[in-house]
């Protein structure tokens, strides 16, 4: 059975961040990151089954959700080739990658086209931010053809409740959506037992 005390002390820590920057996304930013650092260098807390990749594209699994809608955490799941939707950022983000690779491609969303930008590569253990900037979209693929991609993502709000925009790469048409959470439970925090 997977230790959750990594998540525990990793959702007391940014409840702690959140609380305490008076609302500053740079101040949540700055000093979340360190914290998903630590979080994802381990990986013996995450229960297998918020691992699970969809049969053809990416699953979002929620780790917790801030009872006052000030950020949630959740598992980023890509199986062997899968990439996600292009989409927008309504939130800040962080996104720690736990296990395989994933590839960020940026695009500027302008007058009904999407424009290419920049393409990273994120590797196990490696921690980006992302703000949300008007026009810019991204998508997340899965750099392993053979292996699932876990990452774990913070973002500054519930995502899976918000209404965002998805984006058709060939034409740049535009598409609200909200892309909830694949699971119906929660990971227990909660409990304090040897086992936890």
């Amino acid at each position: 059975m997977p230790d959750l005390r990594r998540l525990r002390d990793f959702v007391v820590g940014m409840s702690r961040i959140v609380a305490g920057s008076r609302g500053s996304e740079a101040v949540e930013l700055v000093s979340a990151r360190p914290l998903l650092a630590r979080l994802v260098a381990h990986d013996d807390w995450l229960p297998d089954e918020y691992a699970v990749p969809g049969p053809e594209s990416s699953r979002i699994y929620l780790l917790h959700a801030d009872p006052l809608g000030r950020f949630c955490v959740v598992s980023f799941v890509l199986g062997p080739g899968h990439r996600s939707p292009v989409h927008d950022h309504r939130v800040w983000s962080l996104a720690g990658v736990l296990r395989g690779a994933e590839i960020s491609s940026t695009y500027k969303a302008a007058d009904g086209a999407l424009i290419a930008g920049a393409q990273a590569r994120l590797e196990r253990g490696q921690v980006v931010a992302v703000s949300p900037v008007p026009g810019r979209a991204e998508a997340i693929a899965n750099a392993d053809d053979e292996r699932v991609s876990v990452s774990i993502r913070v973002y500054g709000g519930n995502i899976g409740v918000m209404r965002r925009t998805a984006f058709d790469i060939a034409s740049g048409a535009q598409k609200p959506f909200v892309s909830g959470y694949a699971n119906a439970s929660l990971p227990n925090l909660w409990n304090f037992g040897t086992a936890a």
